[in-house]
């Protein structure tokens, strides 16, 4: 398949309304950057992420970073893939929380949903943001799906919040989320999910502040990202800086209110032992094996 066919196909979001419809296209484009890349960049600062560099039919545009660590291999992927939904069904089977799994379980979305991401980064420039709209949709979507097919009743839409004033329902307001999880028709959790925290960090926890005061309830919020880097340097000196704002995170945990949970399928170092940050940011797995269930409680 040719780049511009895999960017069209990317483009038309009706082409991923299933999880299989992910899995399909990652096989696709990795199989394409196989032998069709102009070249695969090393960052110069994290050795393990790369860049893809497009030939001619992709104006020899750049990539965003790819964790060499999580992204299979074609080869690998249409092996793992087979078992991807078939996990996702007996998630909650004992035998089925594994290391091995877990492994699967972050390294599969990665790749599917980088695959698509790094796709339409193929787009001149002037398209960017009709990529960037997309690539956030159509992750939204995949989550959305993957959190379905593991047993839940979760959709997106917006919330309609009474606000009362001496005992009596004075307005509404009016919330629109990501993920609303429910357990007979009740809503149980609500899940904030982006492809990375860059610029929505402050919103997550604000969320949860307001919906838990005007409804006087403590239902939880929880936050899904993909990763938090992006491309840095100029041609040549590519590398990768952190979109994470540590402080701002801390600043709202302890001040503000902690979120329920915060995920990630490529986790940032310093998420793994700075105090705070290692309490309350876990990789993706242990969201779909144990906490969103424990949500619906």
């Amino acid at each position: 398949m040719k780049l511009e066919a895999l960017v069209a196909y990317a483009l038309n979001k009706d082409n991923f309304l299933k999880v299989e419809d992910y899995l399909t296209f990652s096989k696709k484009y990795l199989s394409f950057i196989k032998s069709n890349l102009q070249a695969v960049i090393v960052s110069r600062n994290e050795n393990h992420y790369r860049f893809f560099q497009y030939k001619k039919d992709g104006t020899y545009n750049v990539t965003r970073p790819i964790n060499s660590n999580l992204l299979y291999s074609l080869e690998e992927f249409e092996e793992v893939s087979k078992g991807f939904t078939v996990l996702l069904v007996n998630i909650r089977d004992k035998s089925s929380d594994t290391a091995k799994n877990r492994d699967l379980i972050n390294r599969v979305i990665y790749t599917a949903q980088q695959s698509i991401g790094a796709c339409l980064d193929a787009l001149p420039a002037n398209k960017s943001n009709t990529a960037r709209k997309i690539n956030g949709d159509l992750f939204e979507r995949f989550v959305r799906l993957i959190i379905e097919k593991s047993g839940l009743d979760v959709s997106e839409g917006t919330i309609h919040i009474p606000v009362e004033v001496d005992g009596k329902t004075a307005f509404e307001m009016k919330y629109q989320h990501d993920l609303i999880v429910k357990k007979m028709d009740e809503i149980k959790a609500i899940g904030s999910v982006k492809t990375s925290s860059k610029d929505r960090l402050d919103k997550v926890f604000v969320d949860k502040f307001l919906y838990n005061r005007l409804t006087e309830k403590a239902t939880p919020h929880f936050a899904i990202f993909l990763n938090d880097v992006q491309r840095k340097g100029k041609e040549g000196k590519y590398g990768v800086s952190a979109t994470f704002l540590p402080g701002h995170f801390k600043g709202y945990t302890v001040k503000l209110n902690p979120l329920d949970g915060v995920y990630y399928c490529d986790i940032r170092p310093n998420m793994q032992i700075e105090p705070i940050l290692k309490d309350h940011i876990k990789t993706f797995d242990h969201f779909l094996f144990t906490d969103m269930w424990d949500f619906v409680k």
